[in-house]
């Protein structure tokens, strides 16, 4: 069964109505939304999120993407585990961005998924 959800970023469609889109593509706009929510950044929700876009101005490191692996990992599983499992979350550093890879199985279905994810603007690799 295909529900239909407020696409993310919330944008107009082409029909000039709120753009919508389906489960799949919902649960990837879901994992962005933690992955680029600072916690305390949702008022009734302060846990909420790992704030990815704060790391922007950290020097870009392999322990910077082992550090980020982990807390993603973690706000996954604490935000949206109802929904998904996590199967991997793997972090890739290189001289401009951190590259974020997570594969999930969708529960209802069992269905497995990718979706990546770029941070851009952090520093040179130190």
């Amino acid at each position: 069964m295909s529900n239909t959800h407020l696409h993310f970023p919330y944008r107009i469609s082409a029909l000039g109505r709120t753009a919508t889109t389906g489960d799949a593509n919902h649960l990837r706009d879901l994992i962005e939304q933690v992955l680029f929510t600072a916690p305390g950044e949702r008022v009734m929700r302060p846990d909420f999120g790992c704030g990815l876009s704060q790391l922007v101005f950290e020097p870009n490191s392999t322990t910077l993407a082992a550090t980020t692996q982990m807390l993603v990992q973690a706000a996954l599983l604490q935000q949206l585990s109802h929904l998904i499992a996590v199967d991997e979350v793997s972090v890739e550093a290189d001289d401009s961005a951190l590259r974020v890879n997570v594969r999930y199985t969708v529960l209802e279905d069992g269905n497995v998924q990718r979706a990546s994810f770029a941070l851009a603007g952090a520093g040179g690799a130190s």
